[in-house]
């Protein structure tokens, strides 16, 4: 079983790119953990809130892992929570940073910014997308995860699963 993170600033397709795989491969999948958590806070969260999302995130995979057979495909994943924390906060928990070191997904979709922006009351961040791409992209190079680009306004369904 392979364990795919969908990751990509705000607004480019992630959760839909997730459900599509999921449903054209017949697997289950991870929904962004930190949406729900949020939507139950009004959007409001504090640091010890980022914590909750990342092991509520983490419980969530291991839990849906059971149930794939090849894949799992996750919304979000460890290394956005990463940079989220050091966009708020100017450091990260040392738990995100352990449970990377573990490498815990196999491949990963990075979703470029190329989609227009869609207001959510729980997105924040509709000025910074280019530079929390790049800031994911050079993540996934620090730690040498193997990674493919997901781009393109059309068809962007099809980029992502030619990049599987």
């Amino acid at each position: 079983m392979k364990k795919i993170a969908i990751i990509g600033p705000e607004s480019t397709g992630k959760s839909t790119i997730t459900a599509q795989l999921a449903r054209y491969y017949n697997e289950p999948f991870v929904e962004e953990f930190g949406r729900k958590y949020l939507e139950k806070t009004n959007g409001t969260y504090n640091r010890e809130d980022l914590l909750a999302i990342t092991k509520g995130m983490i419980e969530s995979e291991k839990s849906l892992e059971k149930k794939a057979t090849n894949f799992l495909f996750c919304d979000t994943d460890l290394i956005m929570m990463k940079v989220w924390y050091e966009v708020k906060y100017g450091e990260c928990h040392p738990l995100i940073l352990d449970q990377l070191k573990k490498k815990p997904y196999d491949f990963y979709l990075l979703c470029t910014p190329d989609l227009p922006w869609e207001k959510d009351p729980l997105r924040e961040n509709p000025n910074m997308r280019e530079e929390l791409f790049e800031r994911y992209e050079k993540e996934l190079k620090q730690y040498g995860f193997s990674y493919g680009i997901v781009s393109g306004t059309d068809n962007r369904f099809q980029n992502a699963l030619k990049k599987l």
